[in-house]
């Protein structure tokens, strides 16, 4: 078994890692697979997500998972809320019975900073040149801020959103090499509501969630 990492947040909400290291049969021995996921590399992602989230609550219904025309998977009765998130060989689940939530990971690689303007604010990319950062510290948390406004994305669940102007980090980030961080942003579409990021970097692999 390959779990590289579990998080039991509180008692209804827990996330994990998977590294991806067997084949696909291993995976389809519990986990039904989507017939529209056909690509096989994206197949063994897929299906190392949803092999997690039995591995979180025991009595997750996988079976019963359907897809929405957003492509957001969901329980119809919400028994748990779930997000999933792929990047590399890693795959990514948070499940909770309680609260609605958007988890991403993403490996720390140089293509990031070539996108940054799509995603980042004006004030954000101030933060970061603010801090007079190394190469490697600045790509790290450029792409914290981006995993964490793809955690919201999947927390939010309906499309339809601008990744600069409608979820913006309002506060300050205490950055911590291997400790949880705590992002304060505000989403802003329809309404205007607070929102708790975390982050935390496991050496090139950074993984962001929210749960409310």
């Amino acid at each position: 078994m390959a779990l590289f990492y579990q998080h039991n947040i509180n008692q209804s909400t827990r996330l994990a890692i998977w590294r991806i290291e067997e084949p696909e049969s291993f995976f389809l021995k519990k986990v039904p697979l989507h017939q529209q996921v056909t690509h096989p590399y994206k197949r063994l992602q897929h299906l190392a997500g949803r092999y997690l989230l039995p591995l979180l609550f025991d009595d997750f219904p996988l079976e019963e998972i359907l897809v929405a025309d957003t492509r957001k998977p969901f329980l119809p009765g919400e028994k748990y809320h779930f997000s999933i998130s792929h990047s590399g060989y890693y795959a990514a689940a948070i499940a909770s019975s309680q609260n609605r939530v958007g988890i991403d990971i993403e490996m720390v690689s140089p293509r990031i900073e070539r996108i940054s303007h799509k995603f980042l604010s004006p004030e954000e990319k101030a933060f970061l040149q603010e801090w007079e950062l190394f190469d490697q510290l600045q790509l790290e948390l450029t792409t914290v801020l981006w995993s964490a406004k793809e955690a919201i994305f999947k927390w939010h669940g309906e499309g339809q959103v601008d990744f600069r102007q409608h979820m913006r980090m309002k506060g300050p980030l205490n950055y911590s090499v291997s400790e949880w961080m705590q992002l304060p942003f505000r989403f802003e579409k329809g309404i205007s509501m607070p929102l708790d990021l975390h982050a935390r970097i496991f050496d090139q692999l950074v993984l962001a969630y929210v749960a409310t």
